[in-house]
């Protein structure tokens, strides 16, 4: 008899002692349905928390530098940092015009302040000061009007162009465009609104905005404020080298001598990915565990009662070697019997977990991907194989005469 035979006989037989036992199979397939759910859950979770995190980080960029006093998530003690000197405009400008490798850049600053037209306010609007550039840096897709112009910004002209959900809350059965908001003691004329952006992380929403020149910002609204310059690089190639320049600028605007460490940081989407690959790797590890403990408790009760089965059929055993069955097939057939009863197992955790991921999806981009099915799958088996390899091996080292004597 080949194996290819012994294979389809092999199975015929598991499936036939599941179907006598089917209390039993359905009980000893509980830790496994637990362990798969568990894998499918922590999987699709991670999942989905990858593909909001990337969605959210797709705003910072890929190709844009965005130059502060402060590094993103550094090691340097914080009050270190914070006794850095601000990035003014002028230092700004200074490295607008000096740098080669930009295809576009900006300058901003911000503050949260209450934003009013006629008889409507909002508070806590992220008003901020840009420049010509800021569009195309950051990627904004205008949904009615223009952006700011170069002359604008030069002249600090009091125009602005507001966030999705400024233009909805003020203005639901009207165009915006032309309006006026109010901003402190400051009139805005309206040239243009966003395009519905999202939030940022899932936190700060990046629809609750009003933009305006940042000469504008400067002059009326803050007195010297720090600002942050965005330099979007013209090739993606050239990145290290746009970073050393840009380095290079600004250690020479901020007058630092040789020797002496930079007062000033140079950030990119790069700080945001790896600190969150880091925490990726905690949850993800912490997960693995808890599935690798379910699907180990889940293993031993199949071993148990695998072994309960090989002593069950010992007789069985016997007339099989004694009528010639090589221990080949009687491994193979008890392996396929626990793999069996462990693949019921993943396919009723996968039934399980189908409606829960669907509820997830409400808060988090979930979905049971065609991978994961097979991989939950593929433990399941595995998880079978391993757990039953034991009683496999004691049944086919049976000796058959002793094996026909057993009551």
């Amino acid at each position: 008899m080949n194996f290819l035979s012994e294979l389809r006989e092999g199975l015929f037989i598991a499936w036939d002692s599941l179907r006598a036992n089917k209390l039993r199979s359905a009980l000893t397939t509980l830790g496994i349905v637990i362990g798969i759910v568990t894998v499918t859950l922590m999987g699709t979770a991670l999942a989905g928390l990858n593909a909001a995190f990337l969605k959210s980080i797709s705003a910072i960029g890929t190709d844009v530098f965005f130059v502060a006093p402060w590094q993103w998530f550094s090691d340097e003690p914080w009050w270190k940092m914070r006794n850095r000197r601000p990035i003014l405009l002028a230092d700004a400008r200074a490295l607008v015009r000096q740098t080669t490798f930009a295809r576009a850049t900006t300058i901003d600053a911000s503050r949260r302040m209450t934003v009013r037209y006629r008889d409507l306010s909002a508070t806590s609007v992220n008003v901020s000061g840009t420049t010509e550039g800021g569009a195309e840096v950051g990627g904004l897709v205008l949904k009615e009007g223009r952006f700011l112009s170069a002359a604008e910004v030069e002249g600090a002209r009091p125009v602005c162009v507001i966030g999705a959900d400024i233009a909805a809350n003020f203005f639901p059965y009207e165009s915006p465009l032309g309006k006026h908001l109010r901003v402190e003691d400051q009139n805005l004329e309206i040239i243009g609104v966003l395009e519905k952006r999202g939030s940022f992380l899932g936190m700060a929403s990046l629809d609750n905005e009003v933009m305006l020149p940042v000469t504008k910002f400067v002059s009326d609204f803050s007195f010297r404020p720090p600002v942050m310059i965005r330099v979007k690089v013209r090739d993606l190639k050239e990145m290290d080298e746009a970073r050393e320049e840009i380095r290079g600028i600004m250690r020479k605007i901020r007058h630092l001598a040789p020797g002496v460490p930079d007062d000033f940081a140079i950030n990119e989407q790069a700080a945001f990915i790896q600190t969150f690959d880091r925490m990726n790797s905690v949850v993800a590890g912490a997960g693995l565990f808890i599935t690798s403990l379910s699907l180990f408790v889940g293993g031993i009760g199949i071993m148990n009662i695998m072994f309960v089965t090989v002593a069950e059929r010992t007789r069985e055993i016997g007339i099989r070697k004694a009528i010639g069955a090589k221990r080949r097939a009687i491994l193979t057939q008890f392996l396929l019997e626990s793999a069996l009863i462990c693949l019921l197992g993943g396919l009723l955790g996968l039934a399980f977990a189908y409606p829960i991921t669907l509820v997830m999806d409400r808060f988090m981009p979930a979905a049971l991907s065609a991978s994961l099915v097979g991989i939950a799958l593929l433990v399941s088996v595995a998880t079978g194989v391993i757990a039953g390899f034991l009683p496999a091996w004691r049944a086919a080292k049976m000796n058959p005469v002793d094996a026909l004597r057993a009551e």
